[in-house]
């Protein structure tokens, strides 16, 4: 699933129109980013959690010179650990997904029609 068809998605099941939609997302992906250059975690209870790891500098090898020895400088990447409602909807756990909702009268088996 690309942003468009996201966006699409959450407008028709919210109905909201996609510019909606779009404009919240968009102020979404703009507030994760912004807490994580101020190296501040992201939690949403249930999903996951977005983080900013730093990974050291070392040394690499050039693969153009398998024998060129490189410096490969420090950089700061982002991260994300699945949270245990995730992990279970995706493992098929039947408590994981959310229950349907409840109708107004049970259903009873139906019987067959006899005409007189």
């Amino acid at each position: 699933m690309n942003k468009a068809a996201l966006i699409e998605a959450l407008a028709s099941k919210n109905n909201l129109t996609k510019k909606q939609v779009e404009e919240i997302l968009d102020s979404m992906l703009e507030t994760i980013t912004a807490s994580l250059k101020n190296s501040e975690e992201v939690v949403l209870t249930g999903f996951g959690t977005f983080s900013a790891k730093t990974r050291h500098a070392r040394m690499g090898v050039n693969p153009q010179n398998p024998s060129e020895r490189i410096e490969i400088p420090e950089v700061i990447i982002p991260k994300f650990k699945a949270g245990k409602a995730l992990k279970d909807a995706l493992k098929g756990k039947a408590d994981a997904a959310p229950a349907p909702a409840e109708t107004s009268e049970p259903e009873m088996p139906s019987e067959p029609e006899t005409e007189e």
